[in-house]
C-alpha cells in the first residue's frame, strides 16, 4: 500500500519561509500528478498547488508568487517551497495523490508573530 508522509512543518513569522516535503512508499512521483492541499481550524480543505507528471503546475490564487511546488523523482519526494508567509496560511497541509485517492497524514504550519 502507498505511503506518503509529509515533514518540514512548524512555527515561522510573517514573511519567513519553509519547506515542506512529501515522501513516496514507492516510485510513484515519475507518472502521477502530486497535490499540496491545506485545511485551516473551521475551514474546508483547499487545493494549495498542483504538479503534473510532465512537470505542469497550477497554484491557487492566495498562494501564486509565493509558493512553489516541485519534484524530486530520483527521492520520491515532492516539496512545497513556501515563501512570504501570512498568517492566513496557517493550517494543516496534506499531501495528495489523486490516482488511488492517498493522502498523507499531514503536517501543521503555523504562522504567527
Amino acid at each position: 500500500q502507498v505511503q506518503l508522509v509529509e515533514s518540514g512543518g512548524g512555527l515561522v513569522q510573517p514573511g519567513g519561509s519553509l519547506r515542506l516535503a512529501c515522501a513516496g512508499s514507492e516510485s510513484i512521483y515519475k507518472t502521477y500528478t502530486m497535490a499540496w492541499y491545506r485545511q485551516a481550524p473551521g475551514k474546508q480543505r483547499e487545493l494549495v498547488a498542483r504538479i503534473g507528471s510532465l512537470g505542469a503546475t497550477t497554484y491557487a490564487d492566495s498562494v501564486k508568487g509565493r509558493f512553489i511546488i516541485s519534484r524530486d523523482s530520483t527521492k520520491n519526494v515532492v516539496y512545497l517551497q513556501m515563501n512570504s508567509l501570512k498568517p492566513e496560511d496557517t493550517a494543516v497541509y496534506y499531501c495528495w495523490r489523486p490516482f488511488g485517492d492517498v493522502w498523507g497524514q499531514g503536517t501543521q504550519v503555523t504562522v504567527s508573530s
